[in-house]
């Protein structure tokens, strides 16, 4: 294992980070990962101007528990001194770190000049970093991808960014090796990741794209030599994830997937700090699309699938688990990019997750 992994003056225990993602990285989702491994995580994208002004979701986003630290509040917005009142109320928050994201590739948020739209904008993006640093003092993150498109006007772009971030002393960027352009098709360049790092070797870069499990997160970290992995779509449902991928950096074998009594222990644990945060009936809801994600490691998974969509209740939740997690057994493992793309995609065409 290389250096440690550090963000400002957090040390991580590995060199992973549970990354933000919409409608999923509340605080329910981001502690029953920490306490399976997790070192670090990431809010989902918060608008400025809702933590400002208090518009909808607000709280619920803000939302910390004692256990739920170092945390990155992470922020999305078009103007410099909105963005810059935003990272103040985060720190007033307790958030140990305000993360920018400059790279989200949704097409509303991209109209809005917001995320991606960013990375075409040197100007303003600059703007928007100084502005923040200016008003806080404490560790600030990036996140970008490796540019709108694959031109070279746009990989000058995003080298004025990056650049500008190390120069403003940003403590890492998280750079996802897709375009803007791409969203979520195809590859993400990894041998982006590893030339970037070359060019760049006293800058922390986080590198993320197509990291479903731990395996994927090994090979990222030593192909490529990245300080560390954000994981995305591979910690939704799995935050065993962070363990696993602890046991194959210390040369160990993977460890054996979580049985059905831990995977019942973790679904319970979340839905109820998810009614702390929700009340009972929204939080039967929110849960639906995660326990979708959790079926892909039940041994009967399409059939846990297909039950958890129908959820409507706390009633209907408990009667999932009734059926199917009573009994302890073996776990299915989540071993390829194609297992969980392949639920990803199902679940996404399915209408039910974010």
């Amino acid at each position: 294992m290389g250096s440690q992994l550090k963000i400002g003056g957090f040390a991580l225990s590995i060199p992973a980070i549970e990354a933000g993602l919409a409608g999923y990285s509340d605080m329910a989702m981001r502690v029953t990962a920490r306490r399976r491994g997790c070192p670090y995580a990431v809010t989902e994208a918060l608008l400025d101007r809702v933590v400002i002004t208090g518009g909808r979701g607000r709280e619920k986003g803000l939302i910390l528990s004692d256990d739920d630290h170092p945390v990155a509040g992470q922020l999305l917005g078009s103007e410099a001194h909105e963005m810059a009142t935003a990272a103040k109320i985060l720190k007033d928050y307790d958030f140990d770190v305000v993360d920018l994201n400059f790279a989200c590739p949704v097409k509303k948020v991209m109209g809005r000049c917001r995320g991606g739209y960013l990375l075409s904008d040197p100007h303003q993006a600059i703007a928007i970093m100084q502005a923040v640093r200016d008003e806080v003092e404490g560790p600030l993150t990036l996140k970008l991808r490796r540019g709108v498109d694959d031109s070279a006007h746009a990989a000058e772009q995003f080298e004025q960014i990056f650049d500008e971030a190390q120069r403003l002393e940003f403590s890492a960027i998280a750079v996802h090796g897709r375009t803007v352009e791409q969203k979520y098709t195809g590859k993400a360049d990894w041998d982006f990741l590893r030339r970037l790092k070359t060019r760049k070797p006293n800058m922390t870069i986080l590198g993320s794209g197509d990291v479903f499990c731990a395996a994927d997160a090994l090979r990222m970290y030593e192909s490529t030599g990245v300080d560390g992995v954000w994981i995305a779509r591979g910690a939704i449902g799995n935050p065993w994830i962070f363990s696993e991928f602890q046991a194959l950096l210390d040369g160990q074998s993977l460890p054996a997937p979580p049985s059905i009594a831990a995977q019942r222990a973790a679904l319970l644990e979340h839905f109820q700090m998810a009614v702390i945060i929700y009340g009972e009936e929204l939080a039967s809801r929110q849960m639906r699309k995660m326990g979708i994600k959790y079926s892909r490691l039940h041994p009967d998974g399409a059939a846990v699938w297909r039950d958890f969509i129908a959820v409507k209740s706390q009633v209907e939740w408990d009667r999932v688990l009734a059926t199917y997690y009573a009994s302890d057994g073996p776990g299915r493992a989540q071993t390829s990019i194609a297992d969980a793309a392949d639920m990803y995609n199902s679940c996404t065409s399915s209408g039910v997750a974010a």
